[in-house]
């Protein structure tokens, strides 16, 4: 029986010989690639361009309309609810009530008077 000879190759070799066969190997990919015509390549940039030109608008109109919404809405039942909670304590804590305030209404309340607290005028004997 004769032995076969193997033959080792050197880790240079090896080396080479791989890249060498990964660039063919891709060389060959590439020619296998349906490349996009020039007309092609720029009616598809122009159509990404301008959806993302369209979805930068809508989200600036969402940010903008939500921030005014926050500003003018918002805050604005924030601080009525908070006074009506100050005016509830307020009342809570013994003091008198003025008209309108029962139901969390704090504007235009005009005071009530009593009737036996009102100044009279009181005309002289003829």
């Amino acid at each position: 029986m004769a032995k076969k000879e193997v033959k080792t190759l050197s880790k240079k070799e090896k080396n080479s010989k791989d890249k060498t066969s990964f660039f063919k190997g891709f060389k060959a990919e590439l020619k296998k690639v349906s490349w996009p015509t020039p007309k092609q390549l720029v009616n598809n940039t122009v159509a990404v361009v301008v959806i993302v030109l369209i979805l930068a608008a809508i989200v600036f109109v969402l940010d903008f309309t939500f921030e005014a919404v926050n500003k003018y809405g918002i805050d604005k039942i924030k601080e009525g609810v908070i006074s009506s909670r100050q005016v509830t304590d307020d009342n809570s804590n013994g003091e008198s009530n003025a008209e309108g305030t029962e139901n969390g209404n704090t504007e235009n309340v005009e005071p009530t008077t009593d009737a036996n607290t009102e100044n009279t005028q009181e005309t002289p004997a003829e």
